[in-house]
């Protein structure tokens, strides 16, 4: 493939819009972005406006562009790919736009758009609050549309998502992201899943988006390979959450196939009292095809369903899981641990050969007695050792220590450790990190008690292809020097409240 051209366009991005779709200047065929002759007709190039195979529409305003005062900016480039592909993803941001700062994309701009660019199959709208419904509507002009991801659009309504789902059939991916105005009428799920096209669909901080209403995408869960849903509501949340709006006591029904979806991620949700069965938690239990898993603070489940999963699940090859301590019965007593135990590890170990990614995270545990992590080093090892494991990441693993990393130098497939916040991992346990036969990507992050000291074995060995350090203060930016093939040194660590994502 021929090498092409790069510009950028330091121009409102409305007028740019109109500019490009609308004049002879600039157009994209298969191989390079070049500007047109301008002796070309305006039926010539009409013609060639179709063979635009990429065109990246930037309005992020912390780049600051000079030219004409504005801060918005176009980036035309060739999408790299060995076979043409009509249409062309367009992407607009305006993260922290003010006035003054260039014009925001509007109704009437997109209506420009979408009326000029037919075979559009790739838009990706980010804080454009100058779009409302009219403006969403109008994308109806694309019948090829695949992809749609919109973040912030504050004025989109469950009515713009209703004439979207029914007049763009084609769309297979689905985003949409802190979009505040999505309430009351679930309409457009209903259509969204009679169409059958989607096969990713991730909701992510909509206040008028329940769990339950998911429930009215009905057949379409038969071909859904991707599904992410995080609650509005953070982890601080779960100690005064309301039930979810969305539910109703004895009207639900979980009698649908989800047997294609290959990836799943659950955040801030609440499992009902009536049992796992209620709300999204259903598809646990149903997804043979699964191969990767996020349940992140996700309150209510138990032991039995993650032991459920591991049964159906035979494919799964990643598993993260986000736990925080509640209250549990246990017979006659009153436990306040995890939800997860040493049996869900065992039946992770027994049931899933191909599980090769594990990320643990813990937040607001403590060193108890009893424990108020349900999992023990003895059974986080044994998973480590039964599966071939190639990426393991504990966060706030407090029964992890040095014995833990002498019992992981023996393991065979282990390529990639991070731990985040583990004080019981000394120097004398990182030692062990040396004898590791396949361990080459290493990340130490609010490890109070390892220091230069161990690094130095790490250094002589030279056995790493990467080392990342952060917040560690025994180790100092000479220590980690030479210690891999890259390194990287963080003198500004981000908060532990970061890396466990609590807003």
């Amino acid at each position: 493939m021929d090498s092409f051209h790069h510009k950028v366009w330091a121009l409102d991005t409305c007028y740019t819009l109109k500019y490009l779709l609308a004049s002879s200047a600039v157009f994209l065929n298969g191989t390079t972005l070049r500007g047109t002759d301008h002796r070309d007709s305006q039926e010539d190039y009409m013609d060639k406006r179709s063979e635009f195979s990429f065109l990246g529409i930037e309005a992020a305003l912390h780049h600051r562009c000079r030219a004409k005062g504005y801060y918005s900016f176009v980036d035309l480039q060739q999408k790299p790919s060995q076979h043409f592909v009509p249409g062309f993803p367009i992407c607009s941001k305006y993260s922290g736009w003010t006035s003054g700062k260039g014009s925001q994309i509007d109704n009437q701009c997109l209506l420009f758009l979408s009326s000029r660019c037919t075979l559009l199959n790739d838009l990706t709208l980010s804080f454009c609050s100058n779009i409302s419904d009219p403006g969403i509507a109008c994308l109806t002009y694309c019948k090829k549309l695949m992809s749609l991801r919109l973040n912030s659009i504050p004025e989109l309504t469950s009515s713009g998502l209703l004439l979207l789902a029914v007049g763009c059939k084609a769309l297979s991916s689905v985003y949409f992201n802190d979009c505040k105005g999505i309430a009351g009428s679930t309409e457009w799920l209903d259509h969204l899943g009679a169409n059958g096209s989607l096969e990713e669909l991730a909701v992510k901080n909509c206040k008028g988006i329940g769990q339950y209403h998911f429930l009215k995408f009905g057949s379409g869960w038969m071909k859904l390979q991707k599904f992410e849903y995080e609650n509005e509501q953070g982890f601080w949340s779960f100690f005064h959450r309301d039930r979810d709006p969305s539910y109703k006591a004895d009207t639900y029904r979980y009698d649908l196939l989800c047997e294609s979806l290959k990836d799943l991620r659950l955040a801030h949700l609440v499992t009902e009292p009536e049992g796992p069965e209620i709300g999204l938690c259903f598809l646990l239990g149903k997804c043979k095809a699964l191969e990767r898993l996020c349940l992140e603070y996700v309150s209510g489940l138990i032991g039995n369903d993650m032991i459920a999963l591991s049964q159906t699940c035979k494919n799964l090859k990643s598993i993260s899981l986000w736990l925080n301590p509640k209250h549990y019965n246990v017979g006659d007593d009153i436990v306040f641990r995890t939800g997860f135990t040493d049996e869900s590890l065992k039946a992770l170990a027994l049931n899933c050969p191909l599980l090769q990614d594990v990320e643990l995270t813990f937040t607001g545990c403590a060193h108890w007695d009893p424990p108020e992590i349900g999992f023990t080093q003895e059974e986080l090892v044994s998973l480590v050792q039964s599966c071939p494991i190639r990426v393991l990441m504990l966060n706030s693993t407090l029964f992890f220590n040095d014995d833990g990393m002498k019992a992981l130098s023996t393991a065979q497939f282990l390529e990639t450790l991070s731990l985040i916040d583990c004080d019981e991992v000394t120097d004398h346990g990182m030692r062990f990190a040396v004898h590791s036969p396949s361990l080459i990507n290493l990340t130490l992050r609010y490890c109070y008690n390892v220091s230069d000291v161990s690094l130095s074995e790490l250094v002589h060995a030279q056995k790493l292809e990467s080392l990342v350090v952060g917040g560690c203060p025994m180790i100092s930016e000479k220590g980690v020097q030479c210690a891999a093939k890259s390194v990287c040194y963080e003198v500004k660590c981000q908060s532990l409240a970061h890396y466990k994502r609590l807003r």
